[in-house]
């Protein structure tokens, strides 16, 4: 008796084991939405990119005394002009990542094609980081308890300093409810969306996943903490950008002094390779490897070892060698150590080969947009892939120390590219890297 009631013990440990066994399903990107600084929709952010433009202006979202005062601004961005918002939706949610998460969110499904229905529902989760969250919307509580009293503090501040509200509201907008996070990896934040996304999918837990992160970080107390971290460009007389605001970020140029600060919003839709074809949906690429590591080592300063791992673990995890590697769209942000440190872990890990691999930053253009930045060009990659576009470093000065690279200088490239490699690494020492294959 005691053999069978064991017995039977071990066959329900198998058939649980088998029911939550991996199902090992492929992912694919659909769509993606996006607000930057040079357009309030991917479509016109790309537009512009393509044409090698930049979204730097003086700081008009605030006002500040300090020579880092050029930044990234979405331009045209009024929230009062959304479909689903009114004067007293922007008063009560007045941390500007929630109804930027909705409005790229709503446009992220729409770009992928989705309706939302009783069955796409419960199986759609929702993931977007930021690195400082709703910090805005805690400057007018600070301001209103001082001048005001404690009485006018909103009762809505709470609720906007969670982080994963955006993805929250995000959910009462479009109705889906699958389970909501806010993955906090600081500038790699929304690569961790897409990686962590891409796990939940492959292992069944859901079938569509809207990842990507957002940030509204153009507030006196950032761009002042940045400034004195050395950390942005300051922008002094003589500096090629004092008159061109437009040339304040470039990246691997040998004038490169600080990356700009933007404000900004990315979304890719991820979704299980079965339910794209039951649905009739059009996959645009694959994500084919992941690889997270973190530093151990100093909460600014990247560290190579761990970097270049988490590199040959993206590139082991998608089943390839560096020499698939066919592009790189690097994290760039336009720092002399930073960029510096990120060549030469891509020299440790592919070679001499790094000088035949295109290697550009999307942060020429827009600056650099902390949690969203990295979904935002995740997309920017796919879309170029499936258009037979590189999109290019502009502002581009030669480093003598970087000249072996193609950092394709200054102008779109036409060139068709099947695999694509997407870095990210963020304050705290986390990196992460995707791999995407085009489709």
């Amino acid at each position: 008796m005691q053999f069978l009631f064991g017995f039977a013990q071990n066959r329900i440990k198998n058939v649980f084991k088998i029911m939550k066994a991996p199902l090992s399903r492929k992912v694919f990107v659909i769509g993606y939405g996006a607000a930057t600084p040079l357009g309030a929709t991917f479509e016109r952010t790309w537009q512009r990119a393509v044409k090698g433009e930049a979204g730097f202006r003086k700081v008009t979202r605030c006002q500040v005394e300090s020579a880092c005062d050029i930044v990234g601004e979405i331009p045209d961005w009024n929230p009062l002009d959304l479909d689903f918002t009114d004067a007293k939706e922007v008063y009560n949610w007045n941390a500007a990542f929630v109804l930027l998460t909705m409005a790229v969110c709503k446009e992220a499904l729409g770009n992928a094609g989705i309706v939302i229905n009783d069955k796409i529902a419960p199986r759609m989760a929702c993931l977007i980081g930021s690195a400082i969250n709703g910090s805005d919307a805690f400057r007018v509580a600070v301001h209103d308890l001082e001048k005001r009293g404690p009485l006018r503090v909103s009762p809505y501040l709470l609720p906007n300093l969670c982080a994963n509200l955006p993805s929250g509201k995000a959910g009462m907008l479009l109705k889906f409810t699958g389970p909501i996070f806010s993955p906090q990896g600081a500038c790699a934040s929304g690569n961790h969306a897409i990686g962590i996304g891409a796990r939940m999918i492959r292992d069944g837990d859901c079938d569509f996943v809207l990842a990507g992160g957002a940030d509204a970080p153009i507030l006196p107390e950032i761009i002042h903490g940045f400034a004195n971290m050395n950390a942005t460009i300051k922008v002094n007389p003589g500096d090629r950008a004092y008159d061109n605001h437009a040339q304040a970020s470039r990246p691997f140029s040998y004038d490169r002094r600080g990356f700009v600060l933007s404000e900004g919003a990315g979304v890719v839709v991820l979704a299980a390779e079965e339910v794209i074809k039951a649905y009739g949906l059009k996959p645009k690429a694959e994500v084919l490897g992941i690889g997270w590591t973190s530093d151990a080592h100093h909460y600014t300063a990247p560290h190579a070892p761990t970097i270049i791992r988490a590199l040959k673990e993206t590139i082991d995890d998608a089943g390839l060698k560096p020499e698939d590697i066919q592009y790189i769209n690097a994290h760039g942000t336009s720092t002399p150590k930073g960029d510096a440190m990120e060549i030469k872990c891509l020299r440790d890990v592919f070679g001499k080969q790094i000088e035949k691999i295109p290697v550009s930053s999307n942060k020429s253009q827009l600056g650099h947009t902390l949690g969203a930045t990295a979904a935002i060009e995740a997309a920017l990659t796919i879309e170029g892939m499936s258009k037979g576009i590189i999109l290019p470093t502009i502002n581009y000065l030669p480093d003598p120390a970087l000249a072996d690279l193609d950092v394709v200088p200054n102008e779109a490239r036409e060139e068709k590219i099947e695999i694509a490699l997407s870095n990210a690494f963020g304050f705290g020492g986390t990196n992460c890297c995707v791999i995407f294959r085009g489709v």
